[in-house]
């Protein structure tokens, strides 16, 4: 019992030689622990630079989709979408075209938008997509549902449009299937009422990614309208290497060389972040009578230049990085 009590005492006491022994060897233990855990922080996958951010103008982040009262925007050419994601509206004498139907939920939100202009959604002839990505077709199938009208898309991206996004190389999201009626090569003109929109393979976003051409007389002057497919390399997908699009960065060089030879007056886009939108319509607002802020050819030039440079950017960054851990 005695030899208990001492043993006791001995590890309380300052002297003990115990005591000393965690006064020196345990700070020891934990400092070579403390070390081996930087060494291990200091790994190659560590020191490997982050993927660069791109600038606000160029990604998509999480921006709040909020109706927006619909407005002309220059001659026949009205928008009635979102905050974010864009849907355009062309009226013609023998009925309207509608560029993008967005989300599946966002159908009454547009119908609603289409009805405030004083069209009828049943005028809807024909149906045109900027891309296959449920953003810009999920609400397909229910507008070709309530309206009748005829489905228009590229060649290349048929076949997600018809599976339901089942092919998508990105393999991320679905949406009903829709039957294409008629399918659309690169220069290929779609005319309604004496109104022509010509498509135009900007891919690389998608297979199919198309930019649409047209013009609009506004108070007599004729104004080249262009509405940009996103020129924006999807998020976790490579550029180079790709197994499953091996052509997508011959196909966005492409897609930038056909853009840069368009004409382009009126600029718009697939999101309403990519024009300004929201600026443009405050300017518009404050200024009924003052110029068309939405007439922007130089805000073209600097968003072909931007998003350009983002996608080489990242060419260069996975030739920097790939295989690395």
């Amino acid at each position: 019992m005695r030899l208990g009590i001492q043993a006791t005492e001995m590890l309380h006491s300052d002297r003990s030689p115990i005591r000393k022994l965690s006064r020196t060897v345990l700070p020891a233990i934990l400092f070579l622990a403390l070390a081996a855990v930087c060494a291990l922080a200091q790994t190659p996958a560590a020191k490997k630079p982050p993927r660069p951010m791109l600038p606000v103008t160029l990604y998509n982040p999480p921006y709040p989709n909020n109706p927006v009262k619909s407005f002309r925007i220059i001659g026949n050419i009205y928008y009635v979408g979102m905050t974010n994601t864009t849907s355009f509206l062309i009226s013609t004498q023998a009925g309207l075209i509608l560029l993008d139907t967005e989300y599946d939920d966002t159908i009454p939100v547009l119908t609603r938008s289409i009805e405030d202009l004083g069209f009828k959604v049943k005028d809807i002839k024909i149906i045109l997509q900027a891309h296959a990505h449920i953003d810009h077709i999920g609400g397909l199938a229910g507008f070709k549902q309530l309206t009748g009208a005829r489905v228009l898309a590229m060649a290349q991206d048929v076949p997600v449009v018809e599976d339901g996004g089942k092919s998508d190389f990105r393999h991320s999201e679905t949406w009903k299937p829709v039957h294409v009626d008629q399918v659309l090569k690169d220069g290929e003109k779609v005319t309604l009422g004496g109104v022509a929109m010509t498509a135009h393979l900007t891919a690389g976003h998608t297979k199919g990614c198309t930019t649409w051409t047209t013009t609009a007389i506004d108070n007599g002057k004729k104004y080249n309208v262009v509405f940009v497919c996103s020129m924006r390399p999807n998020d976790g997908v490579f550029l180079i290497g790709n197994k499953e699009y091996p052509t997508i960065a011959e196909d966005f060089a492409r897609g930038f060389k056909a853009l840069k030879a368009l004409p382009c007056d009126v600029f718009l886009a697939s999101h309403a972040f990519m024009f300004d939108l929201d600026g443009k319509l405050k300017k518009k607002q404050q200024s009924p009578n003052g110029p068309n802020p939405f007439i922007d050819p130089e805000g073209y030039k600097a968003h072909l230049a931007a998003f350009e440079k983002a996608v080489l950017d990242d060419i260069q960054y996975e030739k920097d990085h790939r295989g690395q851990p």
